[in-house]
């Protein structure tokens, strides 16, 4: 067996090549470090990376060690299902199951995105109009409460509350150690037609009979979303599975993904990628805000080495920046006011789309906007979506100027303001300004207390409120 160095106490110890035992040493570690932090100081994961973007407790405490948590621990190609560790990114999870033929029923966009994260968090795709969200392709999950016991949580049962309670709580009721998953077949190769639309009406009821109907012109549809770039020039992008070989572009170079989605002619632009780069098609330019770091430019992007290309890196260079201010500091020196950061994703009804976006491109100054529609498939009370409606999560990631006088977060808060009038649901990774009655109105407040009180009767970790919006 391999040597493990133990970070926390400096020890040396083995640690099992067999996947099962591996696993087993990995929820041993994680329940001891558990059992050493003090009971009111603050509970937090021992990680390198987060794709959260809003701010976090600063703590001396030593976190928990999720070391060994983050692989694959199995793959059952005929019952089409994986068992897998709550830190495993899904980068590592695709690579187990494509040499099946198999992929996560939601591959979310980027590399690093967990399993466990997206389950207890957000997680959407191209698949989720027909598949859902990622905890709903989830069928047990072991999980460590906040009370320090692990349960397996399943959809019926005696922790089914739990198993019905955990997506959006992130983080706050427990972790997931283990989760079994369904996988869904896939082929070689992504067909892709690009559609482009002069008004958003009518992408948005385009949008609406692909969901209804999973086809377009006659042509199945197994992957949808699209781009805004304004109001008279807004792109679906149809995905096809197909194991027909052929030429496939590669955007992990200079060529750009969303640029090539572009064009001028009323008939759809076609392109192929494997399914691997179409997973990940979004990665390498970290949806289009790789431009912020300039390395769209042909003169940069030739220099910058291929293997900083992708999401983890850039989220590098933004933690950079929030510590340091270095793009406030920039304004600045231009005579320009700090910026506000608008990182956002929300979900508004399908038939209120095409409001909420002309809303947006008039009164926030972020382009361009990505569009994915998503059906949920069962009740979740702490994600509120209502079972088999379509809704359409709208993603913005940018910043906007300061307006002197504004309280904290005004766009954010206008925001908010918009996606509730219209009925929407806003996801917490990012900046939340909501009061508290407000939050537990939207974000099942009188479920979550029972299930606080069951699973956290200490409350040794934070509940939602305070860590989604007070960021204490």
């Amino acid at each position: 067996m391999p040597e493990f160095v133990d970070a926390g106490a400096g020890r040396i110890t083995s640690v099992p090549t067999d996947a099962r035992a591996r696993h087993d040493l990995a929820v041993q570690r994680l329940a001891e470090s558990y059992a050493a932090i003090p009971q009111h100081a603050p509970v937090r994961l021992a990680k390198k990376t987060s794709n959260l973007f809003r701010a976090r407790a600063s703590t001396d405490q030593p976190g928990l060690d999720v070391s060994l948590l983050d692989r694959v621990i199995s793959v059952d190609p005929e019952a089409r299902t994986a068992d897998v560790q709550g830190m495993c990114t899904y980068e590592h999870l695709v690579e187990a199951t494509l040499p099946h033929g198999l992929a996560p029923l939601v591959v979310p966009q980027l590399k690093t995105i967990t399993l466990g994260g997206a389950v207890t968090g957000l997680g959407i795709e191209s698949t989720s109009f027909r598949s859902g969200l990622p905890h709903e392709s989830v069928l047990e999950m072991d999980i460590l409460t906040g009370a320090g016991e692990i349960v397996t949580a399943r959809p019926e049962g005696e922790h089914a509350d739990l198993f019905h309670g955990f997506p959006n709580s992130y983080g706050t009721l427990g972790y997931a150690t283990r989760l079994r998953i369904a996988l869904e077949p896939v082929d070689d190769y992504v067909a892709l037609r690009h559609v482009r639309f002069h008004d958003l009406e009518s992408l948005v009821a385009t949008m609406g009979d692909i969901c209804q109907t999973g086809q377009h012109e006659g042509q199945g549809v197994d992957y949808l979303d699209g781009v805004v770039f304004s109001a008279t020039e807004s792109y679906l992008t149809l995905g096809t599975k197909t194991a027909q070989p052929g030429p496939v572009s590669d955007y992990t170079g200079q060529d750009i993904y969303y640029r090539s989605i572009q064009h001028d002619s009323p008939l759809p632009k076609v392109d192929r990628l494997t399914t691997h780069d179409y997973l990940w098609r979004w990665d390498t330019d970290w949806f289009w805000c790789s431009r912020a770091f300039g390395a769209q430019r042909p003169r940069v992007r030739r220099l910058w080495p291929r293997r900083y290309r992708r999401s983890s890196f850039y989220w590098k260079l933004i933690a950079l920046d929030h510590r340091f201010a270095i793009a406030d500091r920039l304004e600045a020196r231009k005579g320009l006011p700090p910026r506000e950061r608008v990182v956002q994703d929300i979900e508004v009804p399908l038939g209120r789309t095409a409001e909420f976006v002309h809303w947006f491109l008039r009164e926030i100054p972020i382009e361009p906007i990505w569009l994915c529609p998503v059906r949920s498939r069962g009740q979740w009370p702490l994600y509120p979506l209502k079972p088999g409606e379509t809704y359409v999560n709208v993603g913005f990631w940018s910043s906007v100027p300061k307006t002197p006088g504004e309280p904290d977060g005004a766009a954010n808060r206008l925001i908010e303001e918009q996606v509730t009038a219209l009925d929407g649901h806003k996801s917490l990774y990012s900046d939340a300004f909501y009061d508290q009655d407000q939050f537990w109105r939207l974000y099942g407040g009188d479920t979550y207390a029972e299930l606080k009180r069951r699973y956290d009767p200490q409350s040794r970790l934070l509940d939602l409120y305070s860590k989604a919006v007070q960021r204490k």
